[in-house]
């Protein structure tokens, strides 16, 4: 499998004030200065609990093939840039250090799930893809997350592709659609690249091709015996399309000796139909039939219509899962946090601002998540200074970072580290994984927050919070900063 797009040199995906600030530290003299920056967001799409981490190993091939063209270096000659720059770019060579949080697992406002370390112009230039990555698979992760929870037992399809935002959108939408927890994708090519199982039956044209339904339907299942799906709704859901599903399923499938996987409803009341249809393919034996609902669905409708009693086997969601209509951005941002002197001293920095969410958390950092040892539940993630370690033997208090009278003492706990290192000092130390290890992880993981952090309606806030060390530092550079 091929998890890149081919003959495509995305070096220049960038904001152009990417490369001018790059002229201009190139130009003050800071082109070898060591800056730190973190990617974080503030808010979960949707108003709920948590983000799934996605998009990562298409921020690696990014940054595995950095690179400007002849055609780039000429490009930004046209714009004006000088000529000891240009050389700079020409050979450019990447020598960051990168770590993230691994794909699949559940992430929360405020912490770090990008770290880079590098030289300034290098970790600043990569900002806009680093972003465009984590954003928008993380987005389409956690929005199939949602519906699949909301379906249950029930399996979920993407369906969306021809509703997405061009062709990466699809593709990789459906990658990051199956990482949260759907079983397949009707995009073809994300199955050949990634090996996201591609699903798939036949539209209404095909029925209306036919002379009658019955003939279309017919012809189907002499074709694909073993894979036999019927879209039952083109003329008359109950008195057509699944009594001449049926009759198929009677005299084409039942000869020789194959069952039926399912028929599809694809419009009207889908809870009414699926009930009716349910009782009219088991009077007939066929109670191993399974019934698939597709139609502008999302977490929402298809909780309802489970609530409905609709007998419903498997969903195909398009258009509100593939571009998470409802909310349909992750503001994901990448932020300068430290800079390193020559004498290796690390310069903690902060962005203050009227609006109190704007301000960042300085300093170069790490990441924990403290699990229970009786239950496995998460208890909360602690963003440290990167010379703290937590000492699972001793008892460690945690406190609100914002309301700091808000303490609690953890014991009986093990701790693991977020972050984990994609490249160091250029050099890719990433361990690419097959995308069903990492479903069936972000699976495990989501199983580790409580029901009050998974819940689709106020959602209980799971704690990021501060060790102590770094609050005393934040709240040193506001004080500092802020007069």
């Amino acid at each position: 499998m091929n998890s890149a797009m081919p003959q495509r040199n995305l070096t220049m995906l960038t904001d152009f004030y990417e490369i001018t600030m790059a002229n201009g530290y190139f130009k003050n003299d800071f082109k070898d200065t060591i800056a730190y920056f973190d990617m974080f967001f503030r808010k979960v799409p949707d108003d709920g609990g948590f983000v799934i981490m996605a998009g990562v190993e298409q921020l690696v091939d990014y940054l595995a093939n950095l690179k400007f063209t002849d055609d780039d270096i000429e490009y930004l000659r046209s714009k004006g840039f000088g000529e000891e720059f240009l050389q700079y770019l020409a050979d450019f060579e990447f020598t960051c250090d990168v770590w993230a949080i691994p794909e699949g697992t559940p992430v929360f406002p405020g912490e770090p799930i990008v770290k880079v370390k590098g030289p300034v112009i290098q970790a600043q230039f990569i900002e806009t893809m680093l972003l465009l990555c984590i954003n928008h698979q993380s987005l389409i992760a956690t929005k199939a997350n949602r519906i699949v929870r909301a379906a249950g037992e029930k399996t979920v399809m993407e369906f969306g592709s021809r509703r997405a935002q061009g062709a990466d959108g699809a593709i990789y939408g459906a990658r990051a659609a199956y990482i949260g927890g759907c079983v397949g994708t009707a995009c073809t090519i994300s199955d050949e690249m990634f090996g996201v199982p591609a699903l798939g039956t036949m539209a209404h044209s095909w029925i209306q091709l036919f002379d009658s339904e019955l003939d279309a339907f017919m012809a189907y299942a002499k074709e694909y015996p073993d894979a036999c799906t019927l879209l039952v709704d083109t003329y008359n859901t109950l008195k057509s399309g699944i009594p001449n599903a049926i009759k198929t399923f009677n005299e084409v499938l039942k000869p020789l000796g194959k069952r039926p996987k399912g028929v599809r409803i694809d419009s009207g009341d889908i809870a009414y139909l699926s009930r009716k249809a349910r009782k009219m393919l088991d009077e007939a034996g066929y109670p191993d039939c399974a019934i698939v609902a597709s139609n502008s669905l999302d977490e929402y409708i298809i909780r309802d219509m489970l609530l409905q009693g609709a007998k419903v086997d498997s969903f195909g969601v398009g258009e509100r899962l593939i571009t998470s209509s409802s909310s349909p951005m992750l503001g994901g941002v990448y932020k300068l946090v430290a800079v390193e002197k020559t004498d290796g001293e690390i310069v903690p920095k902060i962005k203050l601002s009227e609006n109190v969410q704007k301000i960042t958390t300085p300093g170069n950092k790490r990441a924990y998540r403290l699990f229970d040892k009786e239950t496995g539940k998460a208890i909360a993630d602690l963003i440290t200074l990167a010379s703290e370690k937590i000492d699972e033997s001793q008892p460690y208090e945690l406190f609100d970072p914002d309301y700091t009278w808000k303490r609690k003492t953890v014991t009986n706990f093990t701790v693991r580290e977020l972050l984990e290192p994609l490249f160091s000092k250029g050099k890719c130390v990433f361990k690419k994984k097959d995308v069903k290890e990492i479903r069936e992880y972000c699976k495990s993981q989501v199983e580790t927050l409580w029901d009050e952090v998974t819940r689709f309606e106020n959602p209980h806030n799971y704690y990021v919070d501060l060790s102590q060390p770094l609050w005393d530092l934040k709240h040193e550079l506001l004080s500092k900063n802020g007069k």
